[in-house]
C-alpha cells in the first residue's frame, strides 16, 4: 500500500528529473545560440569570425537575462538578429521544459496508479506456474498408458496448490485481471522456460514436491518463495516488469509487499475479507490529491524558496548545493507552509530520511539544520500556520 512517505519519494524523483530536463534544456538552447552565430560556409563573403564570437556570447547573455520571462526585454542598442535569437531561444526553453513538466506530472499519477496491475501480474506468473504443471502432468498421464514414471512423489503439487486453487476459483482476482488489462498469455513460453529454469532448481519447490499432500502452510509458504526468490529476484523475470514499468526500480519494494500482501490474506476457515486484494492506499482520492499538490507547488515556488535558502545557507553558494538537497529543502518548505494539518516536526523528519536515502553522506546534517531555521523564521513570520487538533502550537 501507497503511504505519504512513498508518494514523498516519488514526488521528489520526478521534481528531481524535471531539473534535469530543465538543465537539458538549457543546454540545447545555448547550443542552439552557438550553432546560429557559426560562419556561413556557403557565403561567398569574408566572415568575421570574432564578431560571430563575440555576438554569439551577447546573444547567450540576453537569453540568461530573459530567461525567467517568456517574452524577450532588452535594450534596443542590440542588433536584430540577436534578439531574434534570443528570442527564439527563450521560446523554445519554455515550450520544452513546459512540455517535460506535463510529462512527468501526468507520468508521477500514472505510474502510481499502474502499481495494482503490476503485482497482479506478479500473482498472474504466479498462478500460470501452477497452471504449467497442471498441464504437464496431464500429458504425461496422456502419453504413459497408465506405466507413468514418477520422478517425485509431489510433482504436481504445485497445480494443485491450495493457495492458488483458491485464488482461481474463490477470489475475485480474475476479474480484477480483466478490470486492469492483465494478460500472460503472450508470455506462455516464457513462463514455461522460467518455471524450468528458475522455480524446478529453488530449494524450497524440491522440498516441496518431495511431499505426499502438502498441508495448507506448506502450499502457502512455497508460494510466497516463489514470489520472493524468483519472481522478484531474478533478472530474466524483472525484466519483464521493466518492460511494464519505466519506475520499476522505484515501484519494485511496494509491488513486492503487495503481491505477499495477497498470498498472506488467504485463511481457508474464514470467508473471503472485503477488502481481500489491497488498494493502493486507504483513501486513495485524498492521497492522490497530495501527491499532485506537493509537485505542482513545489515548482510554483521553486524560485521563492531558492532565495530563501540561498539567504540562510552562508557558507554554501546556492549553486554549489546538491541539486537532491535543493529539491528536498524546497519540498520540505512547500509541505511546511502549503499543508497545514501536517505537523512541522513530521515534514522535517519526512525529508530529512528522504536526504539519507537519496543524497550525499553530509546532507542530513545540512538539510536539518536549514530546515530548523526556515521553520522557526517562517513559524514566527506566520508563513507558516498550522490548523486542527493539537498542531496549534507545532513548532
Amino acid at each position: 500500500m501507497l503511504n505519504r512517505r512513498i508518494l514523498r519519494v516519488k514526488a521528489f524523483q520526478s521534481l528531481y528529473a524535471y531539473h534535469q530536463c530543465k538543465t537539458s534544456n538549457f543546454n540545447l538552447a545555448r547550443d542552439f545560440i552557438k550553432d546560429s552565430f557559426l560562419p556561413d560556409l556557403n557565403s561567398m563573403e569574408v566572415q568575421d569570425k570574432v564578431q560571430l564570437k563575440k555576438d554569439a556570447d551577447t546573444c547567450f547573455e540576453l537569453f540568461v537575462q530573459n530567461l525567467a520571462s517568456h517574452n524577450l526585454v532588452s535594450s534596443s542598442d542590440i542588433s536584430a538578429k540577436i534578439k531574434n535569437v534570443a528570442n527564439l531561444a527563450v521560446k523554445q526553453y519554455h515550450k520544452t521544459c513546459d512540455a517535460d513538466l506535463t510529462f512527468l506530472r501526468n507520468n508521477m499519477i500514472t505510474a502510481a496508479e499502474r502499481i495494482p496491475e503490476l503485482y497482479l501480474y506478479a500473482i498472474g506468473i504466479l498462478m500460470a506456474f501452477g497452471d504449467h504443471v497442471g498441464k504437464e502432468s496431464e500429458k504425461r498421464k496422456k502419453f504413459s498408458h497408465g506405466s507413468m514414471a514418477v520422478e517425485s512423489p509431489g510433482e504436481d503439487n504445485l497445480s494443485k496448490n491450495k493457495v492458488l486453487v483458491y485464488l482461481q476459483n474463490e477470489s475475485p482476482i480474475n476479474s480484477e485481471f480483466i478490470r486492469h488489462h492483465v494478460h500472460l498469455d503472450d508470455w506462455k513460453e516464457e513462463i514455461k522456460q522460467w518455471f524450468r529454469d528458475y522455480v524446478k532448481p529453488l530449494e524450497e519447490y524440491q522440498q516441496y514436491i518431495q511431499v505426499i499432500n502438502p498441508s495448507f502452510e506448506e502450499d502457502q509458504e512455497v508460494a510466497q518463495a516463489i514470489l520472493k526468490k524468483v519472481i522478484f529476484k531474478n533478472d530474466t523475470i524483472l525484466s519483464f516488469f521493466h518492460e511494464l514499468d519505466l519506475n520499476w526500480t522505484e515501484n519494485k519494494p511496494v509491488v513486492r509487499s503487495l503481491a505477499l500482501k495477497v498470498l498472506k490474506n488467504i485463511d481457508l476457515q474464514l470467508p473471503l475479507p472485503a477488502e481481500f486484494l489491497p488498494e493502493l492506499a486507504i483513501n486513495w482520492e485524498d492521497d492522490r490529491e497530495f501527491f499532485k499538490n506537493i509537485f505542482n507547488l513545489t515548482v510554483d515556488s521553486e524560485a521563492e524558496y531558492s532565495d530563501l535558502i540561498a539567504v540562510k545557507a552562508k557558507n554554501w553558494d546556492i549553486d554549489r548545493i546538491a541539486l537532491t538537497d535543493k529539491v528536498i529543502l524546497s519540498m520540505a518548505l512547500t509541505e511546511m507552509v502549503n499543508f497545514t494539518s501536517i505537523p512541522v516536526k513530521v515534514t522535517i523528519n519526512e525529508y530529512i530520511d528522504i536526504s539519507k536515502t537519496y543524497s550525499t553522506p553530509k546532507s542530513k546534517q545540512f538539510v536539518n539544520g536549514l530546515l530548523d531555521v526556515l521553520a522557526k523564521e517562517l513559524t514566527d513570520s506566520g508563513k507558516i500556520r498550522k490548523s486542527g487538533r493539537g498542531l496549534i502550537d507545532n513548532k
